[in-house]
């Protein structure tokens, strides 16, 4: 697992303990891990999945604007791997 794999976990597992995500956040945010952890899959569609999901999760109206910002922290770091 690369550095910026393992970095995006933890900003994962940060979100995912905040008290103030909604929890149908949390659900998919547990999914974008999974996805992440799944190393059988070829890693640009891993990468690509991941940043599809949260695409959809950043324009979820419910979702605290600090954790948005960190979802595309999170889109950024992926890019850099594409």
């Amino acid at each position: 697992m690369t550095d910026v794999k393992k970095e995006v976990l933890e900003i994962l597992n940060t979100i995912n303990g905040d008290s103030t995500v909604p929890k149908n956040v949390k659900q998919k945010i547990q999914e974008v891990g999974l996805i992440l952890k799944d190393d059988s899959e070829n890693m640009a569609l891993q990468i690509n999945k991941v940043l599809q999901e949260i695409d959809d999760l950043s324009e979820k109206n419910n979702l605290p604007d600090y954790t948005r910002t960190q979802l595309w922290n999170i889109a950024s770091l992926l890019e850099t791997i594409v």
